[in-house]
Formats: structure tokens, sequence, C-alpha cells
């Protein structure tokens, strides 16, 4: 089988080599469809190795906890394709039906997942299910064979859909594949399948971040339904399209997510972190010569720009520390909080929210920013401050976005666009606020 396989192996690796410019437009769609065909039963037979090593303790004995840890030093592939192809291994073989449907080319790898976890997924018990709602819907018990035969019917159901449908829809088709095969059973069993499936994700739910790569900070995590519908109501009203919002779905429930936070920050109703309200917490160099802000450091050691840690300090609490070249504390100037109290509120009644032109976000959404830095000498005072979203925050203390905001005659905020969105730089304000 090793020598056919590497012979296999070898012209695959010269077909994929192979100029394709001969081929005719309806030839080159059958040699993807076959190609992908091929895949899928390479696929199947992988499955097939992996169980077979797993059930002769193949990983075991290598030093290896579990064939997904195994895969990965074998194959040199990631974690998630490792999970995969270890858990497909184990219901192909638990299910030889699929696993002969996927060597037909009936299915794919995706869809016989998804098909063999549904059937998991259906009780086996389903003579024992609530024999009063059975009885008074007419349908009395359930003996061990019908419940076979019901499995079997929902097995045969499914992978004549996946002709037509794909893998994901599939595993919906799959939550209610009782209301296809067996209707008169199809709400005890949901009953009990929706109790096993909320217990299981709640135990099951997680939250990580990743080390930072290129600046970026990959989030992974597991809801359950519910708390999945809670984040989805808190996240919903924060990512309403705005006028000229050119950010992505997926941008603007970023954003959305760290408004949450950032708001839940602000209510004071956070328990304590460290003796002290939870906050960001950056450490930044300051050259008195030059009045500018170096590098900054957050509290998780990760790394800042100065853009960034001046636009932190416009809505921040500020604690000037003098150090000596090996960085011990000489001074502490006392911490002193920027924009509060009344000054706030003064703010928020002169803005009405984000004071850049036409956003709709209210007060509470917003930090105040310094026209003239801090750093660079600015007051907090109110003819030195505007309120903006963390958006436009953002946009505004980028070093190549263009804006500029100043005050008007009537010691309102005027905004002046960069010229390649007016070229004649007219001021602009905010008409979605009102005005006092």
């Amino acid at each position: 089988m090793l020598a056919d396989l590497q012979q296999l192996s070898d012209e695959t690796a010269k077909l994929a080599a192979a100029p394709l410019w001969p081929l005719t437009d309806p030839e080159l769609t059958d040699c993807l469809h076959t190609a992908y065909r091929l895949e899928q039963i390479a696929a199947t037979l992988q499955a097939r190795l992996v169980h077979e090593a797993t059930t002769r303790g193949l990983p075991t004995t290598q030093g290896h906890r579990t064939t997904r840890s195994w895969l990965r030093s074998q194959l040199r592939i990631d974690p998630q394709p490792a999970r995969e192809l270890a858990d497909r291994a184990t219901l192909l073989h638990h299910h030889p039906a699929i696993e002969q449907a996927l060597l037909d080319s009936h299915l794919n790898a995706r869809q016989a997942t998804a098909i063999a976890t549904t059937l998991e997924a259906i009780p086996r018990d389903l003579a024992n299910l609530d024999q009063t709602g059975l009885d008074q819907a007419g349908s009395g018990p359930v003996d061990p064979g019908e419940s076979a035969r019901i499995v079997d019917q929902a097995q045969n159901t499914l992978i004549e859909m996946a002709a037509r449908l794909p893998a994901f829809q599939l595993r919906r088709v799959g939550e209610r594949i009782l209301a296809y095969v067996a209707p008169h059973l199809a709400d005890q069993a949901d009953q009990a399948a929706l109790a096993r499936q909320e217990a299981r994700a709640h135990a099951r739910r997680s939250f990580t971040l990743s080390a930072p790569v290129n600046g970026m900070i990959h989030l992974r995590g597991t809801l359950g339904v519910e708390d999945a519908a809670t984040l989805q109501a808190a996240l919903h009203p924060l990512c309403t399209p705005t006028p000229g919002d050119k950010r992505s779905p997926a941008q603007q429930r970023a954003d959305a997510l760290i408004d949450i936070c950032r708001l839940a920050l602000r209510t004071n109703q956070l328990p304590d972190d460290g003796g002290q309200p939870p906050q960001v917490t950056v450490t930044v160099a300051y050259d008195p010569l030059t009045q500018a802000l170096g590098t900054a450091t957050t509290d998780t050691g990760h790394r800042l720009s100065a853009t960034t840690a001046r636009r932190l300090a416009c809505d921040a609490r500020i604690l000037p520390l003098t150090l000596d070249g090996p960085g011990q504390i000489l001074d502490a100037g006392r911490s002193r909080r920027l924009a509060t109290g009344v000054l706030r509120q003064a703010l928020a009644v002169r803005d009405r929210g984000c004071a850049h032109p036409d956003c709709d976000h209210p007060p509470r959404w917003t930090d105040a920013h310094h026209l003239t830095a801090w750093a660079d000498g600015g007051t907090t005072t109110l003819n030195n401050l505007v309120l903006l979203c963390r958006h436009h925050h953002r946009l505004i203390h980028h070093p190549t976005a263009g804006w500029k905001i100043r005050l008007g005659p009537d010691q309102l905020p005027d905004f002046i666009p960069p010229p390649d969105i007016d070229p004649q730089q007219h001021p602009r304000r905010n008409l979605y606020h009102p005005r006092p």
C-alpha cells in the first residue's frame, strides 16, 4: 500500500505542475471537480489511517497525550486542523455508511462530519422520552428497534440532502432532523437535546486572547446561545451604520466590543482590581527638551506608538513620574483626572455627543480630546476640549488623516477636512446633535 501511495503522490504532483492553458473551459471545470474528489478520498484515507494509529496506541507510545498532539507533531499542522482530523477519524469509524458515501463522492469531508455529528446527537434512548407526552400524542412507546430505524432514516435523509446543502446548512437541518423522520418524537427529543446542548455549551464556554503578532491580538471564544444573544444585544446598537461609515461589519463589531468595555470601565460598578478601580495603565517616556512622547508600554507589556499614547492621554488619569537612568522613581506628581465632574458635564451640554460632523454617538461613548495636546502644554479647559467617539478620536490622532479642529467665534468646534475630502477645506460641524 505504501508503494502505491507514493506512486500516486508522485503522479499527482506531476499533474499539479502540468500547464493548464491547453484545457478548454469545460475540461478545466471537470478537472477541478475531479481534483476536489481526489482530495475528499484522500481525507477519508487520512481518517482511516489516524483511527488505526489511535487503535494501535501509536500516539501514546510515542510520548503524546492525545491523537491531536501526535498529529500536530507528525504532520506539522495547526491545532484546529489536527482536532478536526482526529474527530473525523472517530466519527467515520462509528458511521461506516457515511464513510462509504464519502468514498463514493456523495459527500465531502465537512458534510460527512456534520452528518455524523448530527447522528451522534440523536438520543439512543428514544424509548425513554416523556412517555406521558407520547401517550397523549397517541404514539405509544418507542422500542429499541424503532430507535435504530429512526437513526438510519435520519442518516439516509441527510446524505440525500447533501446533494444540495453545504455542511453549515446540514448542521442547521440536523438540529431538527427528527421533524423530518419522526415528527411524533421531535418536540420531546428537542427538549432533551436542548437541555444537553445548553449544559454542554455552558461547560465549554471560553474566551482567550493570543500574544500579539504584528500588532494584532487574536480573540477566540465559545458561548452558549443565551450568552451569545446577550452579547449581540449589546453590540447591535453600536453597529448601526452611519452615513459615510466605510468600516466592514466585522470592524464595526470589533469597535462596538471595545466601546462596551470602555463604557463598563466608566460605570464605576466593576469590582476593584488590585485595590483600585480597573483601568488601562500605560507607561510612556517623555523628553522635556523636545517635549515629545516616546514609545508607550501597557501594563501587559505590549508596546504602543507615541500617537496612540497621546490619544489615550486625552481622557486618562495622568501620573507624572521622574526617573533616573536606571529607571528609579525620583519624584511622583499628584494624580489628576482630566475633564471630569462639572467640566465633563459642560462638554456634554455643549457638544451633545461626538462633535465630529454628523456622528450620532452620545456623550457617554466619547473621550474628551485636547485641541492642544496636554503633553504640549494644552490646558484642561472647556475651550481646549471637544468630545469625540473612539473611532473619530483615533481618526483625529492618525498622522495622515489630515483633519483639524478649532473653535469657531461662538466657541463651538469646527472640523477642517483634509484637501482630499474638500479641496476648499470649508469648516464642518455636527448637524445630528441638537445645539443648546
